[in-house]
């Protein structure tokens, strides 16, 4: 699969993407436009002291991490909310998060709000619920006893210090005593005075460990919640961005669905890919309410009359090893345009200078009386029927050298007069008495066009953009094939002039060479389909034994490539 055909849906779609994602810029806008700033704070809590030793030991610091995730549990259930809500007068909380700091003892208090004052007192109401809930909660008799608790270490202070004292001033005055009465006395003193101190100390060592100051389980505020200054969202561009990127992806994917689920052909590479067959004339949709059957001869100068002069000239030109002179046109079904094709290709073809005829052999629908402003009151079912002759039947046109042979009333059978030998010899005196054949058929699945391709032998085959199915085209040329019909090309009709792959602009090219020569070419969109003057290639419409237009045969070649080149006599 080449790249080209990836990103053709794309291309194709583009208006759809496109509108997408500017649904999406100015959706996305106005709901970001709608939301509030987000701002965002936080509170730090401490479990223990031993964080603040000179010398903490392992198994302080691995007691107060584990009792960190549990404080930090504690934070974000009911019993911290309801008591934060009583607390601060709130029915409700900000979203918040309490996490433990990695490898440490420290819980972080993460509160989010569209307010930022609600956010900071929300964030250190949280951290103080917090604390109360632990073993430190300084409740009324818990400060009653943490204050005689330091009132006593107070004392056991001062009297400790005054034993040391007591002590140094004893050891100065040993060394000046001379009696050895009195350094007995004063070395059973000092014994006592360190006894003292032994006990005081204890007393102490004892009383400090019950104070919170130096409890493991004990929380303290470490760093209060400071006021947001800057919002933290919402990030506006970066959410505009996301909605166009999964709008540019749901538009992109749906491109690709339309392409996927159409079973229709709309591409050159369709038919040469389904079908293998050349493409070898490209119509656009006739607009207008005029008469789309004679638009070739009414408005010779149009652009769409141009395309049908650019077919002619291409049926001229394959090289189709048969001496037929007679070319149905069928399409795959009711929908493609065939009889505008015929007609119009009629007209080109007469208006050409060749004696056309043209007959509609649609007998269960006709229709080219419609567009050529004829009587079906009688026409090839009679002559099949025989019933009348040719000459009675025939129906002259107002263009010059174009004679029409409508079907006539519609018959129960038309399958057998189809297939009889009447109508052999109809078809052979059709070519002895004009140049060209040009036969009306129904759609190729129906039967009638089997048994006519088999007697006609040459077919052209319109295809509907955007109309054709592939599985049907697919069945109706293997149905031509097998009754040994020689295709001689496909038809894209009803191109629509909005699909710019196609149809961005048809302009044509006139030069001259030596004041004499002329060579044109003729482009429709990236196709291009080169018109010149070959006196030495036998075509189609033009073969040896045959009058031809212009004193001789014509040639074409189609450029690949679809660039617009110009092809000299």
């Amino acid at each position: 699969m080449e790249i080209r055909q990836v990103v053709e849906p794309l291309l194709k779609w583009w208006k759809l993407i496109l509108v997408a994602c500017a649904l999406s810029v100015a959706s996305s806008y106005w709901v970001v436009k709608q939301q509030p700033p987000i701002y965002q704070t936080k509170s730090a809590v401490v479990i223990g002291r031993a964080v603040y030793e000179l010398n903490p030991s392992g198994g302080d610091l691995g007691l107060a991490s584990q009792l960190a995730v549990y404080y930090a549990d504690i934070a974000e259930r009911e019993v911290v909310r309801e008591k934060t809500m009583q607390a601060l007068n709130l029915t409700w909380l900000p979203e918040y998060i309490a996490a433990v700091v990695p490898n440490s003892q420290i819980i972080e208090i993460k509160v989010t709000d569209t307010d930022p004052y609600r956010a900071q007192i929300v964030a250190n109401e949280l951290a103080n619920q917090l604390v109360l809930q632990s073993p430190s909660n300084p409740d009324l008799q818990e400060q009653k006893r943490q204050a005689f608790i330091s009132g006593q270490l107070l004392l056991l202070e001062d009297q400790i210090q005054q034993t040391l004292d007591e002590i140094s001033a004893k050891e100065s005055e040993l060394g000046s005593l001379n009696s050895a009465r009195e350094i007995t006395l004063a070395q059973t003193d000092i014994t006592t005075l360190r006894q003292k101190l032994t006990t005081l100390q204890t007393n102490y060592s004892t009383m400090l460990s019950g104070s919170t100051g130096r409890a493991s389980n004990s929380l303290s505020i470490l760093e209060p919640a400071d006021l947001p200054r800057k919002p933290i969202g919402p990030n506006r561009m970066m959410f505009i961005l996301i909605s166009v990127l999964i709008a540019l992806l749901i538009s992109g994917a749906a491109a690709y669905l339309i392409e996927y689920l159409d079973d229709t052909i709309r591409t050159p590479e369709d038919i040469n890919r389904l079908l293998n067959r050349p493409v070898i004339g490209y119509i656009a949709e006739i607009e207008g309410d005029g008469n789309k059957g004679t638009i070739a001869g009414d408005e010779p100068s149009s652009l769409i009359a141009e395309s049908f002069r650019a077919l002619k000239v291409n049926l001229e030109y394959p090289d189709i090893p048969t001496a037929s002179n007679m070319l149905l046109i069928a399409s795959i079904s009711q929908t493609e345009g065939k009889s505008v094709i015929a007609t119009n290709l009629a007209l080109s073809l007469a208006l050409g200078g060749k004696r056309v005829i043209l007959v509609d052999a649609d007998l269960r629908r006709p229709s080219l009386h419609q567009y050529l402003g004829l009587q079906n009151e009688h026409g090839l079912i009679d002559v099949l029927k025989e019933e009348l002759s040719l000459d009675q039947v025939l129906s002259p046109t107002e263009y010059k050298n174009l004679t029409t042979l409508t079907a006539g009333p519609i018959a129960p059978n038309p399958t057998d007069y189809l297939g009889s030998e009447v109508m052999d010899r109809l078809l052979a005196e059709l070519t002895r008495r004009w140049d060209f054949v040009l036969v009306d058929g129904p759609p190729i699945l129906v039967m009638d066009t089997s048994i006519l391709a088999a007697k006609v032998n040459s077919v052209l085959v319109v295809v509907g953009y955007g109309r054709t199915r592939k599985s049907q085209a697919v069945l109706a040329i293997k149905q031509l094939d097998r009754v040994g019909a020689e295709i001689v090309g496909v038809v894209l009709n009803r191109i629509p002039h909005s699909n710019r792959q196609y149809y961005k602009v048809y302009h044509y090219d006139y030069g001259h060479q030596d004041g004499a020569d002329k060579a044109r070419t003729l482009t429709l969109g990236r196709f291009s389909i080169p018109l010149s003057f070959n006196l030495q290639k036998p075509g189609f419409l033009s073969r040896p034994g045959r009058a031809a237009s212009n004193g001789g045969s014509h040639t074409v070649e189609q450029n690949p490539s679809g660039e617009s080149e110009q092809l000299k006599t």
